[in-house]
């Protein structure tokens, strides 16, 4: 059995680090056919209206997709667990106060963001401020 990870909240902000990608992604929503291996999606989720996928905004355009949201990828380097409760809430939070919307992904090990393109500095320093307000005081206040 794998490890699963943090659970305890202020634990997690106090510990947390980022790192950006520097692909640009973009998120493409199809009910027809396409080729995965082209477009090495990094992720794929099927629901009723059609399959979602999240590539590389160069992939998307190398196979003419229609995409939408422009946007980085922000890696959360900390181990949560997946019924760590509020970790995520805080930071969409936190970028909600800043005027940015967010689509979280969560991984086994990390959890994922990707926000704006535009905006990718903005997140960035939004999470180092909270991760110094959480290790400094031990706030998880929103």
């Amino acid at each position: 059995m794998v490890a699963s990870g943090e659970t305890d909240l202020r634990k997690l902000l106090a510990g947390l680090t980022c790192a950006r990608a520097p692909e640009t992604y973009v998120f493409i929503t199809t009910s027809i056919e396409v080729d995965e291996a082209a477009l090495a999606p990094i992720m794929r989720f099927v629901e009723d209206e059609g399959t979602t996928y999240i590539a590389t905004l160069s992939a998307a355009e190398a196979q003419s997709l229609a995409y939408t949201f422009p946007c980085t990828r922000i890696t959360l380097d900390v181990h949560s667990a997946l019924e760590a409760v509020g970790f995520l809430a805080h930071i969409a939070t936190r970028l909600a106060q800043a005027g940015m919307g967010v689509n979280p992904v969560a991984g086994y090990f990390h959890d994922h963001l990707f926000v704006p393109e535009d905006r990718a500095d903005d997140a960035v320093r939004i999470l180092e401020d909270v991760q110094r307000e959480a290790a400094g005081s031990g706030s998880t206040k929103g």
